[in-house]
């Protein structure tokens, strides 16, 4: 009887002895408006040339990750990155080495809810080398991919895999990019559980006057005074289609007596078909937030308490280099006091880095989404 490999998906180590299939490319880094056509074009023509003799299929692959535990997503010669423990995943999978290209770099210590990268696959039979085969289902990538990122330290994950044409690129297709900042405000130390997941303040932070300030920054400007020095970008002019600042429930946050009270009583009264039940209050809304911090005022022995949690939101389509972690600096100044909604709009035409506040650490600061017009 002889095995079907039909429905069979294999895994070889990669051998640094076997040839490549696919020539690794690089791309330049910084994303820059207006330059993105020049060199996309030579590269593309380039991989698509390739491609067309070959059955070579491009995944788009979506990663969330841990940024602490990695130097950087870019890749480099000894330290630790998310590329390279991505691309040795890959390798792994399908026996030969690969290319991944991503959407957004992210330094050390920044997290991504959702970064995103492509990478291009040729489907070689292990049991009969040199037949090339039908691409892998974007399921099985993402499952295959997974189990031996598991097997290092868990602290990278693929969330999402779909097949993309041979010209979609990870970086130049972006439409959108969104960044969350995470700050916790209050003088009682940073729980063990929230260490290096968020900017811990021990000031009160004024919340009103920081989104007054987020009115002077957002739109389109000349950001030089929000531009780190060693920024690759040609210009520094970007529009910053949102900049917002919003106090959300602490996480993780446990439901508390009264919570629980609450929703055993709203679903006695729905099984009920009481016509009167009480609603419950959604997490996020500012009612349940002031019950958050009255519960501080008497959390008895053995609770520690909640700190106020403000989220920090940028999107735009590109950003500077170090451009979000400077403006969540100078909105930090004005939230202690330390600036004034003038001042903001004193540095933003100030055009210069030395105008800036101390930049944010990068720990609280979370890649959140990468958007693109997807072929259907």
């Amino acid at each position: 009887m002889t095995n079907n490999p039909k429905h069979t998906v294999e895994f070889e180590e990669c051998s640094d002895n076997r040839p490549s299939k696919i020539s690794k490319i690089e791309y330049p880094n910084p994303i820059v408006d207006g330059e993105e056509e020049e060199a996309k074009t030579v590269i593309e023509d380039q991989k698509q040339e390739m491609n067309q003799h070959r059955k070579i299929q491009r995944y788009l692959v979506a990663i969330e990750y841990i940024g602490t535990r990695f130097c950087g997503s870019q890749k480099q010669l000894t330290d630790r990155t998310v590329v390279g423990v991505l691309e040795e995943a890959f390798c792994k999978f399908v026996g030969q080495r690969v290319s991944v290209i991503c959407s957004s770099r992210t330094d050390a210590g920044v997290h991504a809810l959702s970064n995103v990268c492509h990478v291009d696959i040729e489907r070689i039979s292990k049991r009969k080398p040199g037949e090339v085969l039908q691409p892998h289902d974007p399921a099985v990538v993402r499952r295959a991919v997974n189990h031996f990122l598991q097997k290092q330290n868990g602290d990278l994950m693929v969330i999402d895999v779909r097949c993309v044409p041979s010209d979609f690129h990870a970086r130049y297709s972006a439409q959108e990019r969104t960044y969350f900042y995470r700050l916790l405000s209050g003088p009682e130390p940073l729980s063990t559980l929230e260490k290096d997941r968020a900017w811990h303040v021990e000031e009160e932070l004024n919340l009103p006057a920081m989104q007054e300030a987020c009115k002077v920054l957002v739109g389109h400007h000349d950001f030089s005074s929000f531009r780190a020095a060693g920024c690759q970008a040609k210009s520094p002019i970007r529009t910053l289609d949102e900049l917002s600042i919003v106090e959300v429930i602490p996480s993780p946050y446990f439901p508390s007596l009264m919570d629980r009270e609450r929703q055993i009583k709203v679903a006695d009264d729905i099984h009920g078909f009481h016509s009167k039940s009480e609603s419950a209050i959604p997490l996020g809304s500012s009612a349940r937030i002031d019950e958050v911090r009255a519960s501080n005022e008497d959390v008895g022995f053995g609770k520690r308490r909640y700190h106020r949690c403000l989220v920090v939101t940028a999107r735009a389509r590109a950003f500077l280099y170090h451009q979000v972690r400077l403006l969540v600096g100078v909105l930090k100044a004005v939230g202690t006091g330390n600036l004034s909604v003038p001042d903001v709009e004193r540095i933003l035409n100030a055009k210069t880095i030395k105008a800036a506040s101390p930049m944010a650490p990068a720990c609280g600061l979370y890649l959140g989404e990468v958007k693109y017009h997807l072929p259907s």
